[in-house]
């Protein structure tokens, strides 16, 4: 199983939803960068669950233990290793599970690789695994922000509905995670309604990274958006993904998509950032297809592992939308991806930016 992205930047997480704990090895962080164990907490904070009345009430506190490779709060350049314990799994909500194969889930196709599965919960293809990327993220964003470059982000559509305005400051101060507070209001209407009714709902969130120099990405096989791509869709639940102006180009002209640079600024950005499979120093831009969760609690058929079917309803602690909690992890993606962009950067021209 592949459970490592980056080339230089890599990040290996570990762990199964209803495991003992679970967590990450960072390898290829610089040497001397500042690590601040809150900082890393914050961020695990905005993805664990719990949050609100939007999100599943598993109650975990992901407290961060970092067990290697700093310092006196600095990266040594030696592997960083982190671990959260899980400490709210609840394996007996899965029992009735064993031997069914739920609807939208990665049952099937697992046991099929694998031959034996984790049912708890989804075990490795579980959302849950996302917590050692969000930790990872954390430390690019340290190193990133070294270089000036910052990363934002939040829901931007929730089912019909859609942000209109992109005011980064207002994400953090709504449950769904919306940079619109007047749309935030009716996506968490939409939210709550589909929760009533044992149903979920899907939605888009928006990354943007700020301050990205030119120069970082690859003009063919390792384009900066390729990489973007692999990056988000590696997330579980998501489908699809867009940079820049999107699949909304297409209904356009040419003339009205070509982004005109002044010699100091782009006037347009369609291109998301990225020109050739390279950043142009324009804000990179990200949008991330969020499927509605498949765990809900109306009655489904399902396949067995014997063959035939049953109807279930599955019980436990689900989202009724995963966008609220995939803004942090999608935020972890982008950094991570630029981190690993930035170290190839610097490798080929030998200077740090």
């Amino acid at each position: 199983m592949s459970s490592s992205f980056g080339r230089l930047f890599v990040v290996t997480t570990f762990g199964e939803s209803h495991g003992p704990a679970v967590g990450v090895v960072v390898d290829g962080m610089p040497p001397g960068i500042p690590v601040d164990p809150a900082a890393i907490q914050r961020e695990l904070d905005r993805r664990r669950p719990g949050q609100s009345v939007l999100t599943t009430q598993r109650s975990e506190a992901d407290q961060v233990e970092i067990l290697s490779g700093v310092f006196e709060g600095l990266s040594l350049g030696t592997p960083i290793a982190m671990l959260v314990r899980n400490t709210d799994a609840r394996a007996k909500d899965y029992d009735a599970l064993k031997d069914v194969f739920r609807p939208g889930h990665a049952d099937y196709s697992y046991f099929q690789k694998y031959g034996v599965r984790d049912h708890r919960g989804g075990g490795r293809s579980s959302g849950r695994e996302t917590v050692g990327r969000v930790a990872a993220g954390a430390l690019a964003r340290a190193a990133l922000a070294t270089a000036g470059v910052s990363v934002v982000g939040g829901t931007v559509q929730v089912g019909e509905v859609k942000a209109v305005r992109r005011d980064w400051d207002e994400v953090e101060k709504n449950p769904v995670r919306c940079p619109d507070a007047s749309a935030a209001e009716e996506m968490a209407a939409v939210i709550l309604r589909a929760r009533d009714q044992k149903d979920s709902v899907g939605g888009v969130v928006e990354v943007v990274a700020r301050g990205v120099p030119a120069g970082w990405g690859d003009p063919t096989m390792a384009r900066l958006d390729a990489l973007l791509g692999a990056a988000m869709l590696s997330i579980p639940a998501t489908k699809g993904v867009e940079i820049g102006g999107g699949f909304g180009m297409c209904a356009l002209a040419g003339s009205q998509t070509n982004d005109v640079f002044d010699g100091q600024r782009f006037l347009t950005n369609f291109a998301g950032g990225i020109a050739g499979g390279i950043s142009n120093s324009a804000d990179v831009v990200v949008r991330v297809a969020v499927r509605p969760a498949t765990s809900i609690g109306k009655p489904q058929t399902a396949a067995t592992r014997e063959g035939g079917t049953t109807t279930i309803a599955i019980a436990g602690r689900h989202d009724p939308c995963i966008c609220p909690r995939v803004v942090p992890v999608a935020e972890s993606m982008m950094a991570i991806t630029l981190m690993d962009a930035w170290l190839h950067q610097r490798a080929l021209r030998g200077r740090e930016k």
